[in-house]
């Protein structure tokens, strides 16, 4: 799996010119699954994306995460993360997971993070064409791939 987590000041996911999402402060979290990712990549990443020491304390330091800054998460799929570049100039994307593998990971990712976060969080929707807005706090950005979680 791989995600990129972003710190928001807000985000929000439209489908058919309809917000399906949409939160203030808390991370906009990015998703790509592969077929070999497992529940152990799921639990090991959504522990790492809620408690991430990634907002800012009262000193002014990246020193809280979302859960302990009470802020809320979108998390959206997208198996472009998954992309090869390593030939020519079109993606490929044999390693990302189709949906009969990717819907049910996907929806163990959400309700894993749910779990850590102690509250709901919001999606997109799996396959859609989904325009996603956000306005990413300091710039923070942060990308994760569970098979470097060694």
């Amino acid at each position: 799996m791989i995600a990129v987590i972003q710190r928001v000041t807000s985000a929000s996911v439209t489908i058919d010119q309809r917000v399906k999402a949409s939160i203030g402060t808390g991370l906009l979290v990015l998703v790509g699954i592969e077929d070999a990712d497992t529940a152990e990549d799921i639990a090991w990443l959504s522990g790492k994306v809620v408690n991430l020491r990634i907002f800012n304390d009262a000193g002014g330091v990246m020193n809280q995460s979302v859960k302990e800054q009470g802020g809320d998460i979108i998390v959206v799929s997208q198996f472009t993360l998954q992309a090869s570049t390593r030939k020519g100039n079109r993606p490929s994307y044999l390693k990302a997971a189709k949906p009969p593998v990717a819907v049910p990971l996907y929806e163990a990712f959400v309700k894993a993070v749910e779990a850590e976060l102690g509250k709901g969080v919001q999606t997109g929707e799996f396959g859609a064409d989904m325009k996603v807005s956000l306005l990413n706090d300091g710039p923070v950005t942060i990308i994760i791939d569970t098979k470097n979680k060694v």
